[in-house]
């Protein structure tokens, strides 16, 4: 049997994995909803300016990316999308949402936004990058 590895623009393998798991999961325990949420914001050319994408397990909505193009920050785009994720979440059973972020501004974004710190990563002594923290975040479902 042979390994490969595939770059990720070139392949869907990273989808089948985790079909393949969450099938393998549903034998073994009940999981509620396992959906794809997928958000985006284009101007009027058709350009993408913002855009979320994240997936529901367990009663949980996990934002796996958050994006605003730097010129349209601060124009509620984010905002707008982390609500309508939760939202969307709620209608398919969710509880709850998790993220994380090593980002300082978006720490104070998403708490801004009801989230909760739940845990942390934290380099330490000569680890690289220096200081770096990864922040663990939660909030119900509105």
């Amino acid at each position: 049997m042979a390994m490969h590895a595939i770059e990720a623009a070139a392949s869907n393998v990273a989808k089948d994995i985790e079909a393949a798991l969450l099938a393998d999961l549903r034998h073994r325990a009940r999981q509620g909803r396992n959906e794809a949420i997928t958000l985006s914001v284009s101007d009027a050319d058709g350009t993408l300016v913002a855009g979320l994408s994240g997936s529901t397990s367990y009663g949980w909505l996990l934002i796996k990316v958050i994006w605003v193009a730097p010129e349209m920050r601060r124009q509620g785009y984010g905002r707008a999308l982390v609500v309508d994720a939760l939202s969307r979440a709620k209608e398919l059973g969710c509880h709850s949402a998790w993220l994380d972020t090593s980002d300082n501004d978006a720490m104070r974004f998403y708490t801004g936004l009801g989230f909760d710190v739940f845990g942390t990563l934290q380099n330490q002594g000569p680890q690289v990058p220096l200081g770096h923290q990864r922040w663990f975040l939660k909030c119900p479902v509105m």
